[in-house]
């Protein structure tokens, strides 16, 4: 009988040692993953907590994230496993207690009226909202990869919140630089000229991004640009997100911890918790998370966590935006 009890014992401790491994591994609950390309690379499915450099569980984030304030969740934009694991965070917020507003990048300042118009009409249906705010219209991917995150958080009763740069002021911005802004706007802002470190980072990451198509003449107002849209959207949630902080759905340069919406937040809310979460699509090339800085232009990744993914296609992106990015040199 003492035997049978040992090895009763033994079996369940195995099974537990078993659990705590996958547990530990970072790959979360199984994914059924929309994007077609490297599903099988070993990092797809795991999170990297980038301070620690260890691989962390689902759960182990969602309590990390719950514990702070301000969330910033960036993506790439046209990649609906990120939207997915986006909203599925959004969820697990809720379910942790917390009662955060959520802001879209994708949703300026200026489309508010119309995105309380429609929420007071149909407080629990996210299909509109994209046709409400006409988002076929907006360049952005379509509303479909977009809805499943504005669903949970109408589902949990959470303020959706319009954050970027409004249209006249990203203008103004455009033809006269941060000056444009006007001194009233600044100050509600709180902005600060980057520094010109900060700058020429800035502006040797957009040539990249635009594939070296973006006209050195017009890099500086391109920088301008970005530099006041974060600073609007770290305001946006800071004013929005006064009940119990806010989510913040945008490009994962946005979300970066050095120059990115978390850098403006200190400035808005200097004593609150941010915690910065990026989706990285893999690549086939890079097989450890430190891999993937040089590739965001550091030393070390600019987010606090890194959940890794498959990729959306594998056409090379100067490619896919030849036509568009051509329009740049005119």
């Amino acid at each position: 009988m003492i035997q049978m009890i040992q090895k009763v014992v033994g079996i369940a401790w195995s099974l537990v040692f078993v659990l705590l491994l996958v547990g530990g591994c970072g790959r979360g609950s199984q994914i059924a993953w929309e994007s077609p390309v490297e599903r099988a690379h070993p990092l797809v499915g795991r999170i990297w907590d980038v301070k620690a450099g260890a691989f962390i569980s689902e759960e182990t984030l969602v309590s990390r994230l719950a514990g702070n304030r301000f969330v910033i969740l960036g993506e790439r934009h046209d990649n609906p496993d990120h939207h997915a694991l986006q909203a599925k965070l959004v969820r697990a917020l809720v379910e942790a207690g917390r009662r955060p507003a959520v802001g879209f990048e994708m949703l300026s300042t200026d489309d508010g009226p119309a995105l309380s118009r429609y929420l007071a009409r149909s407080p629990k249906d996210a299909a509109g909202l994209g046709d409400a705010v006409n988002w076929s219209r907006s360049g952005w991917p379509e509303w479909r990869i977009y809805q499943p995150i504005a669903q949970a958080a109408l589902d949990g009763n959470l303020l959706i919140v319009a954050t970027n740069l409004s249209r006249p002021a990203t203008e103004a911005v455009r033809r006269n630089g941060l000056t444009g802004l006007g001194p009233a706007l600044a100050t509600q802002l709180r902005l600060a000229e980057p520094s010109p470190e900060t700058r020429s980072a800035m502006a040797l990451e957009i040539r990249e991004s635009h594939c070296g198509k973006a006209p050195e003449s017009i890099l500086d107002r391109m920088v301008d640009i970005q530099w006041a849209r974060d600073a609007r959207m770290a305001a946006s949630l800071a004013r929005g997100g006064q009940r119990d902080g806010a989510v913040l759905i945008a490009g994962a340069g946005h979300a970066r911890r050095d120059r990115g919406v978390p850098a403006h937040l200190a400035r808005q809310a200097p004593d609150a918790g941010v915690a910065s979460a990026a989706f990285l699509e893999v690549d086939p090339a890079a097989v450890k998370p430190g891999d993937y800085a040089a590739r965001l232009a550091g030393d070390t990744l600019p987010f606090d966590y890194v959940w890794f993914t498959p990729k959306i296609d594998d056409v090379d992106p100067c490619e896919k935006f030849k036509k568009s990015l051509e329009t740049l040199d005119e």
